[in-house]
């Protein structure tokens, strides 16, 4: 989760997306076999975004249910090396924390809310 002033960096998936396509979700990507997930989130951020992320905070765990069960490592980073590049998406956006009904799916909700919960005082 890309934070920046009160808001969220969300996506919309291409169409052609096999999984969630067309919908309004936050960044994210796969772990490779053998690859922490910390190492996921920067090769990620780069591959997606363009960026390196400078300062993580580990949110949560949460399961989503698709074609399959994917369980999915949330991070807020706060701070980040470079300008944010669409490198996979539709569409980039930023989403108010505070208004996270324009995303698609029930556990990035949880997750934002959870960091809510949490970090924001």
């Amino acid at each position: 989760m890309l934070m920046k002033d009160g808001r969220v960096l969300a996506e919309k998936r291409k169409l052609t997306k096999e999984i969630d396509p067309g919908v309004v979700t936050l960044p994210g990507g796969h772990v490779e076999n053998g690859e922490s997930i910390e190492n996921a989130l920067y090769r990620e951020s780069l591959e997606e975004l363009g960026i390196i992320p400078c300062s993580i905070n580990y949110i949560c765990t949460l399961l989503h249910k698709t074609q399959e069960i994917q369980r999915i490592h949330y991070f807020a980073v706060e701070a980040w090396e470079g300008n944010i590049e669409n490198h996979e998406a539709e569409s980039l956006l930023w989403v108010p924390i505070i208004e996270t009904k324009q995303l698609d799916i029930d556990v990035d909700r949880i997750a934002i809310s959870e960091y809510l919960r949490v970090y924001v005082p």
